[in-house]
């Protein structure tokens, strides 16, 4: 057992010497697993640590915070078993201190509040006030400091509540917390400060409490004594130029000094100034120089930011560095205030502030001086700086920066050998080993600058290093080296820290980067990777945004820099990273993809393979092992990749690209618990539905996406691709989730997005729209149960705006597309589904009629026209468009091409002409349609076979069963959806019949262009809309589940049959009448078939157009049925009665 429990623990540990083991953890972690009374796993180590009290909990915190691997396991196991779930932050922070107490070290104190953070944001993961980890560690540190400050009795001036909140300005993701939360973490600490576990009395605390406390005093003594001395100093050069004897009172206190040298500051920087500028002693110089440095030393040590600027300045200003006078007049004064100006930056550099300008300035121009005075960098005193460096004849100033240096008279010529040896002489002490030694000390020390110090010390630089960089001729890089440097030396701070100073040596790459010197440039990227490969080494838990941070200079240089030699450097330095540091890489994924993005636009074609190369290794193989770490950038992921595929000058990779995103989805398919577990900054999102927000949703979208902005070959590789997914892994989605993909779908159609060039926008109707249409069907048939209730009137409302398009085979794909819907899931279908699915019939039926047919007009054409009487006679031998030789005759007889009237405006109709003809195609479609329906495809046609072959072999009397007619959804329809579609059919055909009939109409469209050659006409609508009306209502007439609707049947039947009729006998075309041949055919026969009760009513009301229809020359096989039809009268009617055949050889018998 790990842990016994009861005496026998404490007994065993008591074994131990308590002083021994709170001195050496490690030790007496190890000793305790020795004896078999501790495990070895981090878990178990970190469960000791919480449950045994006697533990010293100064040592505890000094354990945890360790930067070993073993001790930072055993933290992240010790902060893990703490559960932080449903409390409020404060709360959680002190649970998170009772058990140890803070260490003193920065570093160890950073690497506990960071694992908090993480912690905390895992645990409530549902909360949406902190964007990242990265608020609630900045909040974290902020209610320390809170603590200390309001109940330290060594703090005098207490922090507000006021200062408070804008102390924590833009912590959240550069936003505001809520200020009443702020509020109310004051109010809280306020009231009772976050209680640190105290130190056991038997520790061994005491002996280096001793030591620190002796360090204290003694630090107190050498204080007292150093402004006992300056105290002494002052007196005595007060004393010496004093005109008049007065008592001297010496300050009691160190707060005296304050206002004395607030009097006194000025005149003494006086003093010093001429002391230095007029007299040549060393010695004196030396007293000025000390007495500066004093009063910078007091300056600093109170805070008196104008007082301590303006001695800086001054040494500034004495150094020669920055002076306008040459610097060829340097003595050792000079040269020994500039090293007072480094001992000033070594000695009080927490407390320059903007000071630090002044110094790195005077650095900066320093090392430019070297090199000249040493002749290793001669070409910066020339825009000729290509030529012989032992010339100085010629030289002309390259850029302002020489001015400071007052090197204008040295390089304009006419400078004798003996000044130059001067000023090489004066440069040279400069250059000294001890000066270069000090000047360096100032960077690598950088590392003992407070939080505060450290950020002005770095701004300033990058200010400096702008303004070396700004010579367009020669610019230098001695700053930007050393902020590279400071780079390296500053990184382990802790990360608030860092942060800040990233956020200004950043924001400096991005402009450098962009440089237009290539040169400066490479630098600048170069330094960014070492620095991003040194930071990526350090790792980084869930939920921080710190490499994103990091790295985002990387992006803006690649968004901002068109240099080609730039671009692909940054590709190659992120490649190196990620195949480097892939497994330490979290929230840098962003910046990665980010990057490749921007590459993925690009014409250059090496850019864009390595780009691609890279994201293609990324999603292949570093998705396959660090997966839940990239999941942050899974989406990002994605849309470079659609980048990619968009890209139109490469092909090859586009594709590629396609495949990749469909190899994405295999991730979401495999690992969605992993999608369902990552907690982020979507705190909104229920755990339900994160697979579809990080995983599904971004990859249909940017499919969609690729859709709408590639050439064709691409898209319809996107389109596959997308309704392969869904038809693949569809059985896992949700019914919302469908919802919101399939408002991606239907962008497809969406006619704002559509091309704008006429021709773009047919190909793209004729080619995506057609294929995502049948697409759409196939996957709605797939998963019906699933989209029926949620998607139905939105697919249908889809079908009606492809039907409306003018364009035919869209219009066609739109009828047919429905027909495959319902046929498929017909059975399926509720009632109410039924109702919809023919409202949508009927609402295509009518928007599609194309009534202008009857109503068109060219423009000035008279109402009555003068050949109006010639119209009759023309159609009865054109009407047919089958007819060749009869359009020719019509053609020739009527077109007049001189006759301006009749050509109407082509080019003004040839769109209108265009969408009616679509329409009268979709009014066939739509036809068929319900015919394949209600009937299932082909039915009819057999069944007409059938019929003649029946006449021509007088066997009409046989019952006629085609196999396929029970496949339709005539079954699943209730009588209500059929006369829906009746009604829809009888106003096709009446149009169709208006039309046909007004041959005057007809003949103003044909000259006008419509149509050919040949008179328009809509015979096939006529005749395939009564054709598809007569079936279904004979149908519903012989089916007795029906019965209770026969009376309407009938009704109907009768109406529109004796219609028919009626108007056959009016057709005076041949070829018209010829057209009715079949559907005669079917009326007769489908009459035939019915019981003989119902055929009196039917026979009755046919007979005299029967009679009149006999008149007609008419074919073999109708003549045959109208027999058939006339001897079923009179044994019906009973006017005959047939004789059996054996009484009366080769009578008739009723065979019908």
């Amino acid at each position: 057992m790990p842990f016994p429990g009861g005496q026998c623990w404490h007994l065993q540990l008591s074994l131990i010497e308590p002083a021994e083991f709170n001195k050496k953890p490690k030790r007496g972690i190890q000793f305790l697993q020795e004896q078999g009374m501790l495990g070895t796993s981090v878990e178990e180590i970190a469960q000791f640590l919480h449950q045994e009290e006697r533990l010293d909990s100064t040592q505890v915190g000094d354990f945890l915070g360790d930067s070993t691997k073993f001790n930072k396991e055993v933290m992240y196991a010790y902060v893990d078993q703490l559960d932080f779930c449903e409390k409020e932050f404060v709360s959680a922070l002190r649970a998170f201190l009772e058990g140890f107490r803070l260490p003193g070290e920065a570093q160890k104190i950073d690497r506990l509040m960071e694992k908090f953070a993480a912690r905390y944001i895992e645990c409530n993961q549902g909360q949406t006030l902190f964007a990242s980890a990265d608020t609630a560690y900045v909040l974290a540190y902020s209610i320390i400091m809170l603590t200390t400050d309001l109940h330290s009795p060594q703090v005098k001036n207490k922090m507000t509540k006021e200062q408070y909140i804008k102390m924590n300005r833009g912590i959240n993701d550069s936003k505001d917390l809520p200020e009443e939360y702020l509020s109310s973490i004051y109010e809280e600490i306020e009231g009772k400060k976050i209680a640190m576990k105290e130190t056991k009395e038997h520790t061994i605390a005491a002996k280096s409490t001793k030591q620190s406390v002796a360090s204290e005093k003694q630090r107190r003594l050498l204080y007292n004594l150093e402004m006992e001395q300056m105290a002494k100093t002052a007196k005595a050069l007060m004393e010496a130029v004093s005109h008049a004897k007065a008592p001297f009172t010496s300050a009691t206190h160190l707060d005296h000094v304050r206002p004395m040298f607030k009097l006194v500051w000025t005149p003494l920087l006086a003093a010093y100034s001429i002391g230095l500028q007029n007299c040549d002693d060393t010695e004196v110089a030396s007293l000025c120089l000390e007495g500066i440095r004093c009063a910078i030393r007091i300056a600093c040590i109170f805070g008196m930011q104008l007082e301590r600027d303006a001695y800086v300045q001054a040494l500034a200003r004495f150094s020669l560095l920055t002076a306008s006078s040459s610097i060829t007049e340097m003595k050792q004064k000079n040269i020994d205030t500039i090293k007072t100006l480094i001992t000033v930056a070594h000695t009080d550099g927490n407390y320059l502030g903007n000071s630090w300008h002044e110094i790195l300035k005077c650095i900066s121009q320093l090392e430019l001086a070297q090199l000249i005075g040493t002749g290793v960098k001669t070409r910066y005193l020339s825009g000729a700086g290509r030529e012989r460096e032992g010339s100085l004849k010629g030289y002309t100033l390259a850029g302002e920066e020489f001015m400071g240096l007052g090197l204008g008279n040295l390089v304009s010529g006419g400078v004798d050998k003996r000044q130059m040896a001067s000023f090489q002489e004066s440069v040279g002490e400069t250059s000294s080993q001890s000066v270069v030694v000090a000047v360096d000390r100032i960077f690598t020390g950088s590392t003992r600058l407070d939080g505060n110090a450290i950020v002005d010390f770095v701004r300033w630089l990058c200010a400096v290093s702008m303004d070396e960089l700004a010579s367009p001729h020669h610019p230098r890089m001695f700053s930007l080296q050393k902020i590279v440097e400071i780079s390296y030396y500053n990184m382990n701070r802790i990360r608030l820290q860092w942060s800040r100073i990233w956020h200004v040596i950043g924001d400096h790459f991005n402009k450098v980067g962009c440089n237009p010197n290539e040169d400066v440039a490479i630098f600048a990227v170069d330094s960014l990777r070492q620095l991003s490969m040194k930071f990526l080494e350090k790792g980084e838990l869930a939920n921080f945004r710190f490499q994103k941070d990091f790295l985002r200079p990387f992006e803006h240089i690649m968004k901002k820099n068109r240099s080609p030699t730039i671009r692909d450097m940054v590709i190659r330095c992120i490649a190196q990273m990620v195949n480097s540091q892939a497994a330490n890489i979290r929230s840098g994924w962003k910046n990665i993809f980010a990057v490749f993005h921007q590459a993925a636009a690009d014409h250059d074609g090496n850019i864009v393979e390595l780009a691609f190369q890279t994201t293609g290794h990324i999603v292949t193989t570093i998705f396959q092992h660090h997966f839940p770490a990239a999941i942050d950038s899974f989406q990002d992921a994605v849309k470079c990749l659609s980048e990619f595929a968009c890209n139109a000058a490469f092909p090859d990779t586009s594709m590629e690209a396609i495949r990749l995103i469909r190899f994405c989805a295999k991730y979401v398919s495999e690992r969605p618990r992993v999608l369902q577990e990552y907690t982020s900054d979507d705190m909104n999102v229920a755990p339900g539905d994160r697979v579809w927000v990080r995983g599904w949703f971004p990859i249909l979208f940017e499919l969609s996406c690729i859709i709408n902005r590639c050439k064709l070959d691409v898209r319809t590789r996107g389109l596959t691709v997308m309704f392969e997914i869904m038809k693949s892994y569809g059985h896992t989605f949700e019914k919302h989730w469908w919802q919101d993909l399939f408002r991606i779908v239907f962008r497809i159609f969406d006619n704002m997005k559509l091309p704008e060039q006429q021709s773009e926008k047919s190909e793209w109707m004729t080619t995506t729209c057609n294929h995502a249409l049948y697409a759409i069907c196939d996957v709605f048939t797939q998963f019906y149960e699933a989209l029926n209730e949620v998607l139905l009137s939105d697919i249908f409302a889809q079908l009606q705006w492809c039907v409306k398009q003018d364009n035919e085979q869209l219009a066609r794909s739109g009828t047919n597309c429905l027909e495959n819907l319902v046929i498929s899931n017909g059975e399926k279908f509720s009632p109410d589904v039924w109702d919809k699915t023919c409202s949508c019939m009927m609402d295509i039926f009518k928007t599609t009629i194309p009534h202008v047919l009857l109503t068109w007009r060219p423009a000035g054409m008279e109402e009555d026209s003068p050949e109006k009487h010639l119209d009759v006679d023309l159609d009865l031998q054109s009407l047919s468009s089958v007819d060749k030789n009869a359009s020719e005759r019509g053609q020739s007889q009527l077109s007049n091409p001189t006759d301006e009237s009749w050509k109407g405006r082509p080019y003004a109709n040839q769109k209108l002409f265009a969408s009616l003809l679509i329409k009268c195609v979709v009014q066939l479609e739509l036809i068929q349609t319900i015919d394949n329906i209600v009937f299932y495809p082909a039915t009819s046609k057999k069944e007409d076979a059938e019929h003649m072959v029946a006449a021509q072999q007088d066997t009409l009397d046989t019952d006629i069963h085609i196999e396929t007619e029970d496949r339709g959804m005539y079954k699943c329809m209730s009588s209500q959806h059929l006369f829906k579609l009746l009604d829809c059919l009888q106003e096709s055909h009446s149009f169709s019949k208006a039309f046909n009939s007004n041959y005057e109409q007809r003949t103003v469209l044909w000259r006008a262009g419509f149509k050919g050659k040949s008179k328009p006409n809509l015979l096939k609508q006529e005749t395939s809309s009564l054709a598809c009306c007569l079936r279904i209502l004979f149908r519903m007439y012989v089916d007795e589940n029906r019965r209770d609707s026969w009376e309407e049947i009938q009704q109907r039947l009768l109406n529109v049959c004796s219609g028919a009729l009626a108007y056959f006998i009016t057709v005076n075309s041949e070829s018209h009448r010829e057209a009715w041949t079949s559907l005669l055919l079917l009326l007769l026969t489908k009459t035939l078939k019915i019981n003989d009760e119902k055929f009196k009513a039917h026979a009755s009301k046919y007979y005299p157009y029967l009679c009149e229809i006999m008149q007609f020359d008419l074919i073999p096989e109708l003549r045959a049925v109208l027999r058939k039809f006339f001897l079923r009268i009179g044994v019906v009617f009973k006017i005959w009665i047939p004789e059996e055949p054996s009484q009366v050889p080769g009578t008739l018998s009723p065979t019908w």
